[in-house]
């Protein structure tokens, strides 16, 4: 009798790895993971704009080997898939961030560990010497806030990811609906308190967030802010070519063009719409990374052509944890770097720097 194909062997596409993970979750924790704000426009946005473009390949080129490396912040990495940022991953699976992070680790890239981790921002940096870097909200608390800066840079993060598209947070109706709260034992493990994420009729993040987040939070505050550490700062969340114009004059090191995944505004727009202006705007001034849709190696090379340095994966990273943790997290991130290499092969380019803007057209 021949054998029944194994569940890996299965796993081909992104729609395969959440097929899997959502008949392992509960379906709290997945509409959590895969919700995006009020009709989920923006977020559809993000993963349709992959779509829009062909890629004019050239032929006759050596690309008998490709080489994926470059560097983040200074730091080398091995392919230009980042982990993002994304909170409450014990949902996913219980070795949650210590999971990824290793995962991260194993393929020699950099994962950015959550403010709203369920593992402390110490423990992260514990689990492996791999470069990480720590995102952060910016609390009413200033001392708070500060207390986590100083917590990331004694922990030894390597640079502050500062996300400043959620002065409050966008609707979720999937959370709404559910009333999202973290399940019995399940702590936000970097707050000085979780009361804020207790059961609700509504979303406890919501409440959280306009309980705690400080709205008030503007770029007359970015000089406090960098004053704290002397780790590099990346804004999260920039969508206009004027705003990230003016985190270069703030003397900014990096800027990740990001709509928090669609998550946030429902009439955002798509990242990679986003991503060539403000990457010609900036230029060679500050360092230039996308998220939001990315599904495949494919569309890695897409932003990496329309100007980003590299890119960071969110959802994809959350489905394989829910699978076999650590294990899965680097399958999924080893399966993107050939896809992005075997791209390259067929596009005749055999580095990331042959990869070209004129590379891509619109479809007609």
């Amino acid at each position: 009798m021949p054998k029944k194909p194994s569940t890996k062997a299965k796993l081909l596409s992104p729609r395969d790895w959440e097929r899997a993970a959502r008949a392992k979750l509960s379906r709290v924790a997945y509409d959590y993971f895969r919700s995006g704000a009020d009709a989920e426009r923006a977020m559809k946005r993000n993963v349709r704009a992959y779509q829009r473009w062909v890629v004019w390949y050239r032929v006759l080129v050596d690309v008998a080997t490709r080489d994926l490396g470059t560097t983040v912040l200074g730091h080398p990495v091995a392919m230009p898939i980042l982990i993002a940022p994304m909170a409450y991953q014990k949902l996913a699976h219980p070795e949650g961030e210590l999971g990824a992070a290793r995962a991260a680790a194993a393929v020699g890239t950099i994962y950015i560990a959550s403010t709203l981790a369920t593992t402390t921002l110490e423990d992260i940096a514990a689990a492996t010497p791999a470069v990480k870097l720590f995102q952060l909200y910016v609390h009413k608390d200033r001392e708070f806030t500060r207390e986590l800066i100083l917590r990331a840079k004694q922990a030894g993060y390597s640079g502050l990811v500062v996300t400043v598209d959620a002065p409050v947070l966008g609707r979720r109706l999937r959370d709404e609906r559910n009333g999202f709260a973290l399940p019995p034992g399940m702590t936000a493990a970097n707050l000085a308190s979780d009361s804020a994420l207790a059961a609700t009729e509504g979303s406890a993040l919501a409440s959280y967030v306009d309980d705690r987040h400080d709205a008030s939070f503007s770029w007359k505050d970015l000089e406090w802010l960098r004053s704290l550490s002397e780790l590099p700062v990346v804004l999260k969340g920039i969508v206009r070519v004027d705003d990230a114009r003016r985190a270069v004059g703030h003397g900014i090191d990096g800027i990740i063009v990001s709509n928090h995944g669609g998550r946030q505004l429902d009439a955002a727009p798509a990242t990679l719409d986003a991503l060539p202006g403000i990457a010609r705007a900036v230029g060679d001034d500050c360092e230039v990374y996308v998220d939001g849709g990315i599904r495949s190696g494919s569309d890695v090379f897409k932003a990496l052509a329309l100007g980003a340095r590299a890119v960071l994966v969110g959802r994809p990273v959350l489905w394989a944890l829910a699978l076999e943790g650590e294990a899965s997290v680097a399958e999924l991130l080893r399966g993107m770097a050939e896809d992005l290499s075997r791209t390259m092969a067929l596009v005749g380019t055999p580095t990331l720097a042959d990869i070209r803007r004129d590379m891509l057209t619109p479809e007609s």
